[in-house]
């Protein structure tokens, strides 16, 4: 990290961890975009909370003139969760020639979920010699250490997980993309019901670019390319979450009342030629006075084999993890690479 330059795309709650622990490794941040007018013309130090820095939030469309001038060796993207939302950043990045990792969680293995555009931004990023990639939490989390389980298991039958986190850490699109705050008939009609069709359908859908994937769908994605299984068939189900007294959300601005969705859980099961079942589930919502992160996972086989995790600090956890992969992005091939292609996650320090 000793001298490289990092661009940061998108100044909310997960730069303030993203840009210290790019400093704080040795690197330098040379430049930063927001859309958000009350971001816009503040010292990138103000909003890590830091001495001023020099380095001023500018505006988004901006960005491309800036990594042009710039020529960062990476850019982190912390904005969107879903592809076709940063689609414009990575295009970008791609365009200018600039290595990018986004904390998009459909970017984490999107060529189950949107193909096309997918292919769009490799196409880009090769013609330009530079590497797109998604990661976070889940590198960690939700794959590597999966696959070091399966890496000690003599046979496996069946992968099942669960994970848990608040969507109010996260920022609006997130907690929304999460269906919080919509009474049961609006999630119905806005989340849930997108899964109620055929495969086929979901296939239609999945390459015309407007499906909306939960984040385990590019999990399971990312285990079986990783593992190197093939998918044969794959199912979402949206469930809505609820609490039974009123939670005041910072985050969406609003209080959510008693019956209204606080969030949901989705379960993604995919069945595999190799006989291999991956059932998992995660459940993002907004967080009553008792909760809190918790992550399962249980490889099935010979032996069984279950690791929980309780109260991880997932937003920490996912900067630094997108941090520790620059190295790797830097050094990847061209193209949109996903990481379960660029090998184990390691720290910093060993980069």
């Amino acid at each position: 990290m000793k001298g490289l330059k990092i661009f940061q795309y998108g100044c909310g709650k997960m730069s303030v961890f993203t840009m210290r622990y790019v400093i704080e490794n040795g690197g330098t941040i040379v430049g930063a975009v927001d859309n958000n007018p009350e971001v816009i013309g503040k010292d990138i130090g103000d909003i890590m909370n830091t001495d001023k820095t020099g380095v001023i939030v500018e505006d988004a469309t901006k960005a491309e003139e800036l990594l042009n001038s710039l020529k960062p060796d990476c850019a982190i993207i912390t904005t969107m969760s879903l592809l076709a939302d940063v689609e414009e950043p990575l295009m970008n990045c791609a365009k200018c020639g600039v290595n990018a990792i986004t904390t998009c969680e459909e970017a984490f293995f999107p060529m189950n979920s949107n193909p096309n555009l997918t292919m769009k931004i490799d196409k880009l990023a090769k013609e330009n010699n530079c590497t797109i990639t998604g990661s976070g939490y889940q590198d960690a989390f939700w794959g590597n250490l999966i696959t070091t389980l399966v890496g000690a298991s003599h046979n496996i039958t069946k992968i099942k997980g669960s994970s848990s986190y608040n969507v109010e850490d996260y920022g609006i699109a997130l907690a929304k993309a999460h269906g919080a705050g919509l009474t049961k008939e609006e999630f119905e009609r806005d989340v849930a019901s997108a899964d109620e069709i055929s495969d086929e359908e979901r296939q239609k859908v999945i390459e015309s670019g407007a499906y909306a994937p939960s984040y385990m769908w590019n999990v399971n994605g990312w285990l079986c390319d990783k593992l190197g299984l093939t998918v044969i068939s794959q199912r979402q189900k949206c469930v809505p979450q609820f609490n039974d007294y009123d939670i005041e959300s910072s985050t969406l601005g609003m209080t959510v009342k008693t019956g209204m969705a606080t969030g949901m859980s989705a379960v993604v099961t995919t069945e595999t030629k190799e006989g291999i079942t991956l059932e998992t589930e995660c459940i993002g919502k907004v967080y009553n006075k008792d909760e809190f992160d918790r992550n399962e996972w249980t490889v099935y086989g010979e032996p069984n084999t279950t690791m929980v995790i309780e109260k991880p600090n997932t937003v920490e956890l996912t900067c630094a993890t997108v941090v520790n992969r620059i190295p790797d992005v830097i050094r990847s091939e061209a193209g949109f690479v996903p990481t379960s292609r660029m090998g184990e996650l390691k720290s910093i320090i060993n980069n």
